[in-house]
């Protein structure tokens, strides 16, 4: 979060929600949904990265199933009844 003060501020100019993983040595001010965690270390933020993705992809998918499960209809077999007509 320390080095990128700037993009933080543009981010919160435009409206635009921040993520951000922060480690105890940096304010989460600005950020949103913060991820206490460690920053330096690449592994960590591949894990991190990792699981979000893995998240985004799950419920992608479980909107689809939602969307394509709602759209289907019904199909009620009605019995017609020869005296009417």
């Amino acid at each position: 979060v320390g080095y990128q003060k700037g993009a933080i501020a543009e981010a919160v100019k435009l409206g635009i929600p921040v993520i951000g993983v922060v480690d105890t040595n940096h304010s989460p001010d600005g950020i949103n949904y913060v991820i206490p965690g460690n920053d330096d270390s690449s592994r960590a933020i591949r894990l991190y990265a990792r699981g979000i993705a893995d998240a985004v992809l799950e419920g992608r998918t479980q909107s689809l199933e939602e969307v394509v499960s709602a759209s289907r209809d019904e199909f009620v077999e009605v019995e017609e009844d020869e005296g009417v007509r």
